[in-house]
């Protein structure tokens, strides 16, 4: 058995297509496009390439997207103060603060960012407010990307309702946001972490299986409950070759984008895996393109909002 792909490229494509249209219609209400503002604090590469990507995607969907950079020597005061400037502004629909921050900062820097940002305009769905409305379910504004695993299982006709889904990892980005929009679904959800006993055994009773813990190929087939779905939320880059050829055979095409590139972007789950799963969410090409595309959902959402008061 081999499972099937679940192509969050072409499912991500199709939302922006779907969104194009509002977008446009919003611009000849308003006068303007909808504008989402991001703040890039310091140069970490793999920021950099997440901001990229938004200003790409944004940009080509007709959204107005501002990048505010500010070095990595700033101060937390100064990122709080031009927030409160982007939330005074008329122009910029959403805010994004583009995580993590320097960890000069302090531990509790980004929480601080996050709390001053107006709900109204947190297309990132971290602001307590945002929080408490998605616990409550009624949100505005969820975060992205377990808002995109939830468009995913949705459009490939995934049933949520009566599975039994078992989250791997707890953060407040994914796991918990995660946890509460497929309970809201009507899914029975088991969130699992580092001091889960008997981890392996808890996740192979899932019917969905949903890896967001940070560690590239965790997750291995006795995880998995034949025929269940996995969606590979995590995202490491490998550049050890032992590694690489340890994860895929001599002929796997990973193996030559390996050689051409010196590093391998991989996921959460063993690519083993996909011989046990029924449907699997690929890294590259799963999860990472629907985040960008219900980050632009939000925007326009928070667009809509801000012109009807």
């Amino acid at each position: 058995m081999s499972a099937r792909i679940i192509d969050g490229t072409a499912i991500a494509a199709a939302i922006r297509e779907e969104l194009r249209p509002a977008v446009e219609a919003f611009s000849r209400r308003a006068g303007r496009p909808p504008g989402l503002g991001i703040v890039l604090v310091g140069h970490e590469p793999a920021s950099e390439i997440y901001v990229r990507g938004k200003l790409r995607a944004g940009t080509e969907a007709g959204l107005w997207v501002d990048l505010q950079r500010l070095p990595a020597t700033a101060s937390l005061a100064e990122v709080l103060a031009l927030v409160d400037r982007l939330n005074a502004s008329p122009r910029h629909d959403g805010i994004l603060v583009q995580d993590p921050l320097p960890a000069a900062m302090g531990p509790g820097a980004a929480q601080q960012v996050f709390d001053a940002i107006d709900p109204r305009k947190d297309v990132d769905g971290f602001n307590p407010a945002s929080v408490g409305r998605l616990v409550q379910n009624r949100p505005t504004l969820a975060p992205c990307t377990p808002s995109g695993v939830i468009e995913m299982l949705d459009r490939s006709e995934i049933a949520m309702a009566g599975a039994r889904a078992v989250i791997i990892g707890r953060s407040d980005i994914v796991g918990k946001p995660m946890a509460m929009l497929l309970l809201h679904h009507h899914a029975t959800v088991t969130i699992c972490h580092s001091k889960t006993r008997d981890l392996a055994a808890v996740a192979a009773e899932a019917d969905i299986l949903v890896a967001a813990l940070g560690r590239a190929a965790f997750v291995t087939p006795g995880f998995v409950r034949p025929g269940a779905t996995v969606v590979d939320v995590g995202i490491s880059r490998v550049t050890d070759r032992a590694e690489v050829e340890r994860l895929y055979a001599p002929d796997s095409p990973r193996r030559a984008t390996f050689e051409k590139r010196g590093s391998l972007v991989v996921g959460d789950v063993h690519p083993d895996v996909a011989a046990v799963a029924g449907a699997i969410t690929p890294v590259p090409g799963g999860v990472g393109p629907m985040t960008i595309a219900m980050l632009l959902k939000n925007t326009l959402a928070a667009a809509t909002s801000t012109a009807g008061r």
